[in-house]
């Protein structure tokens, strides 16, 4: 199979002057710095050197290739019930799918109706899909996942029943780190109510734009001020904690200062990202609070000149690995995306992610939609190996990160 080169920085800023900007979203994640500054030396300097951060192997026998890949799988599906999701069904009870991505409508079909109608059909949906994961190859229980920020960004809306949240930036305005922490805390009952136990929030985006339409326009970056998002994420967190709740941190290295949305094409951030947006991605990690971080798909050449950041090994495994300490579960934004599925085509994309760095991977069947994904991701990888454009310890890796995360979910 013959791999495109990678896309030249030229060919993205030219592609990038013809996105439209839009807010449809997907599956994604000291005082700022102002326009006029300059970025600093370290921000401009040339890429880490990327080297291998991988977990300690364990002891315990490894399950086979094809478990380990469907364990690095983060999915989105059609079906209120467990019934009209036959093809999901079989990929968690037979080839172990890792997690399932929870969506309010379905946006390939402009229909309204997707996974989530009331808190009891969606606890019976899960409680259906779990018993298939724990009865599965993989017995370990499935990651379930969705967005629920607050604000404009949630899946369990007041429509479908449930109490809503405040956005934010409302949060961040006010700045009570006690309130923020009881507010979440309340959102993330409702989660635990219905059996999601991964959240892709919160935001830690700096609201370096407030006209980007994807982050800053829709409220949701808790603010300007690095250490404000820092004080609002901790509280945040906590809250999803306080449920048992995970958390996933997003979207790295920094989305607000983007002036377009990657769910519709490639978005460059070389002029306009500067290196405080990893501020409160480095304090996070270094207090030990996040269970995730789930990756921006920006491209910005100041990090690597040839790839996005999901994609970029000198940005997850060199940036946030090597220079920020994190040795846990990266999962990538939606692989379907504009800004990849348009440049890099799909199995080139799960390639080069994987690669980078990436655990779980992300395939949100938003922007178009696949029914055999799961069964095609897995060969497509399988091949990777086989044909030695991949190394299977890469594999592992990701496997054994997201078989401790999981461990976490066990009941105290």
């Amino acid at each position: 199979m013959t791999f495109r080169q990678p896309i030249s920085r030229r060919a993205f800023l030219r592609r990038s002057g013809l996105v439209a900007l839009g807010g449809v979203l997907a599956a994604c994640t000291g005082p700022t710095a102002s326009p006029s500054q300059q970025p600093s030396a370290s921000a401009t300097a040339s890429p880490p050197t990327p080297t291998p951060h991988e977990p300690t192997a364990s002891p315990e026998p490894l399950p086979d290739l094809r478990a380990r890949i469907a364990q690095m799988l983060l999915v989105g599906f059609r079906g209120l019930t467990a019934d009209e999701a036959p093809k999901t069904l079989r990929a968690v009870g037979a080839l172990g799918l890792g997690g399932v991505l929870l969506f309010d409508r379905d946006l390939p079909s402009g229909s309204n109706v997707r996974n989530i109608a009331s808190a009891e059909q969606v606890r019976a949906l899960v409680a259906d899909l779990q018993a298939a994961a724990v009865a599965g190859p993989a017995t370990v229980p499935l990651l379930v996942a969705l967005d629920q920020e607050g604000g404009l960004v949630e899946r369990l809306t007041a429509a479908r029943g449930f109490v809503e949240s405040p956005s934010a930036a409302e949060l961040g305005a006010a700045d009570d780190a006690d309130a923020t922490r009881q507010a979440t805390r309340a959102l993330a009952a409702q989660l635990a109510t219905v059996g999601v136990n991964l959240d892709l929030a919160p935001v830690v985006d700096l609201n370096v734009n407030p006209e980007n339409p994807i982050i800053g326009a829709l409220d949701r970056s808790f603010g300007a001020d690095p250490s404000l998002i820092v004080r609002q994420a901790t509280a945040f967190i906590e809250g999803l904690h306080d449920e048992r709740i995970l958390s996933a941190i997003k979207h790295f290295p920094g989305h607000g200062s983007s002036t377009g949305d990657t769910h519709l094409g490639v978005v460059d951030v070389t002029e306009t990202w500067r290196e405080v947006e990893l501020e409160p991605f480095r304090d996070l990690v270094a207090a030990g609070l996040p269970d995730a971080v789930l990756t921006a798909h920006v491209f910005n050449a100041s990090l690597d000149p040839d790839y996005p950041a999901t994609l970029s090994r000198a940005t997850i495994d060199g940036l946030l690995r090597g220079r920020l300490g994190w040795d846990g579960v990266v999962i990538s934004d939606d692989l379907q995306m504009g800004a990849i599925r348009d440049e890099f085509g799909y199995e080139e994309a799960m390639r080069l992610a994987i690669e980078a760095g990436v655990d779980v991977l992300t395939i949100a069947n938003q922007q178009v939609y696949e029914e055999g994904i799961v069964e095609r991701t897995i060969d497509l990888v399988e091949g990777f190996v086989a044909d030695g454009r991949m190394d299977e310890g890469r594999i592992s890796a990701s496997w054994r990160r997201i078989a401790r995360l999981k461990a976490s979910l066990a009941p105290a």
